[in-house]
C-alpha cells in the first residue's frame, strides 16, 4: 500500500478499500468545484460504479491505483493510475495513464500526486505516463486549455481549472493529442446537397432505421457495440469493449436516451453499417440536483432534457469499408430533421480529435465553431 509523506504535512496514500475512503475520493470534485459555475457534476450514482472493481469490468484487464492527498487530516487531492494491458498489447506500448485527477491550486499537491503515479508506473515496467485519460475514450479525458468561460454541457467531459494544464506544462509534460468540441446553430434545413446524397444512398439499397420506443433499440445494442469496436480503432486511447463492458455502458445510458435521436443505417443484407446517437442536454438538471439522481433528482434531470434546446452528439460510427459513400449525409438528414421537429436550436459535437480533418471539415462546412479544446499530456519516465 502506498503511503508517502512530503513536506508541510502532506501525505499521499492509497485508498484502503473501505466505503469511507471511496466516499472521500468521490466527493472531492464536488467540493473543489462547489463554486465553479461552468463545472458539470458527474452522476453521483455512476461514480460509485466507475471506481468499483466488482461493478466495472474494465478493471479485469487493467492494473489500477487510487490515491488521496491529505494535509492536516483534510483531503486536498486525488488521482487514479491505470495500466490498460489490452490497449498496450494492441498498440505495442508500455504506457500508464492517470485520470480523475483533482486538486486545489497547490503545486506541491499536484506534483506529489503525479510523481507517485510515475513511481508506481515505473515499478510496473512502464516507460511513459499519459493523461488525463481513463479506461477508454468513454471516460473524461484531457485538461481544458481553451473555452473556460463556457459551461460544460456534455457528460464525461472535464471542466478543469486553468491551473491544471499550467502545472502539467511546468512539470515538462508535453502535448500527446488535442481534442476539440464544436457548437453550432441547428443547420435546418440542411444544404440541398445533403438531401441529394442521402437520396442516392437510399437508392443503392441502404436503409435508415428510426425509433420511437426505447425497447425497440435493445436488439441493436450488440450490433452497435460491435461496430464501435470495429470502427473506433484509430481513435486515440480507444480499447475494444468486452461484451460485459458494452452491457454496463448500455445499462448506464439506455434509460436516459430519447429514441427519436438514435439513427441507424443498414445495408441491403440488413447489416448495421452506420449509426449516430444524440442526447438532449441534461446539464441544467444535473447542476440543479448536484449530480444526484435519487431519490428525486432524476425527475429534475428528465424535465431539463424535455425543455432542452441543445442536442449533444454522443456517439457515431461508420464501418470503415462504407466510408465516403454518403452514409454520414443520410444520418445527418435524419438526425437534424428529428432535432428540428423537436424544437432544438443548437448542436454540440462532443469531442473530436484535432487530427480528424474529415470530420472537422464536415462540421465547419455547416457553420460549426470550436468553443472548447482539451489536451492529453505525456512524459517519458
Amino acid at each position: 500500500m502506498v503511503n508517502s509523506s512530503f513536506n508541510d504535512g502532506l501525505v499521499i496514500r492509497e485508498l484502503d478499500g473501505s466505503r469511507k475512503d471511496m466516499a472521500l475520493f468521490i466527493q472531492l470534485p464536488y467540493i473543489i468545484h462547489k463554486h465553479h459555475k461552468q463545472w458539470l457534476p458527474p452522476i453521483w450514482e455512476d461514480e460509485w460504479k466507475v471506481f468499483d472493481a466488482e461493478k466495472n469490468s474494465a478493471f479485469e484487464h487493467c492494473d489500477t491505483i487510487l490515491l488521496l492527498a491529505e494535509r492536516s487530516g483534510q483531503v486536498v487531492g486525488r488521482i487514479m493510475g491505470i495500466i490498460n494491458h489490452s490497449y498496450n498489447q494492441k498498440q505495442n506500448e508500455q504506457s500508464a495513464r492517470f485520470c480523475f485527477m483533482e486538486c486545489y491550486e497547490d503545486r506541491q499537491v499536484f506534483n506529489a500526486l503525479l510523481s507517485t503515479i510515475e513511481h508506481w508506473a515505473k515499478e510496473k515496467g512502464m516507460n511513459e505516463v499519459v493523461g488525463p485519460i481513463g479506461f477508454s475514450d468513454k471516460d473524461p479525458q484531457g485538461f481544458l486549455i481553451e473555452g473556460f468561460d463556457d459551461p460544460v454541457t456534455v457528460m464525461i467531459t472535464n471542466h478543469s481549472y486553468p491551473y491544471m494544464a499550467d502545472l502539467m506544462a511546468e512539470r515538462q509534460y508535453t502535448k500527446k493529442i488535442d481534442l476539440v468540441q464544436y457548437r453550432f446553430d441547428l443547420p435546418y434545413p440542411l444544404p440541398a446537397i445533403y438531401h441529394k446524397i442521402a437520396e442516392r444512398v437510399l437508392l443503392k439499397g441502404y436503409k435508415a432505421v428510426e425509433f420511437t420506443k426505447t425497447k425497440d433499440i435493445r436488439p441493436w445494442v450488440s450490433p452497435v457495440f460491435n461496430l464501435i469496436n470495429a470502427s473506433f480503432q484509430k481513435i486515440y486511447g480507444f480499447s475494444a469493449l468486452t461484451d460485459e463492458e458494452a452491457h454496463e455502458f448500455s445499462n448506464r445510458f439506455l434509460p436516459i436516451l430519447n429514441p427519436k435521436f438514435v439513427k441507424l443505417v443498414l445495408d441491403a443484407e440488413d447489416k448495421l453499417v452506420a449509426f449516430v446517437i444524440g442526447m438532449p442536454d441534461m446539464s441544467k438538471g444535473l447542476k440543479a440536483v448536484g449530480g444526484r439522481l435519487f431519490p428525486f433528482g432524476f425527475i429534475r434531470v428528465l424535465w431539463a432534457m424535455k425543455k432542452a434546446k441543445q442536442l449533444n452528439l454522443m456517439l457515431g460510427g461508420i464501418e470503415e469499408s462504407k466510408r465516403n459513400l454518403g452514409l454520414d449525409s443520410l444520418l445527418a438528414v435524419k438526425l437534424i430533421d428529428s432535432a428540428a421537429n423537436a424544437g432544438f436550436k443548437v448542436l454540440d459535437s462532443h469531442l473530436v480529435m484535432e487530427s480528424n480533418v474529415k470530420t472537422r471539415a464536415e462540421y465547419e462546412r455547416i457553420g460549426a465553431v470550436v468553443y472548447k479544446k482539451y489536451r492529453i499530456f505525456h512524459s517519458a519516465i
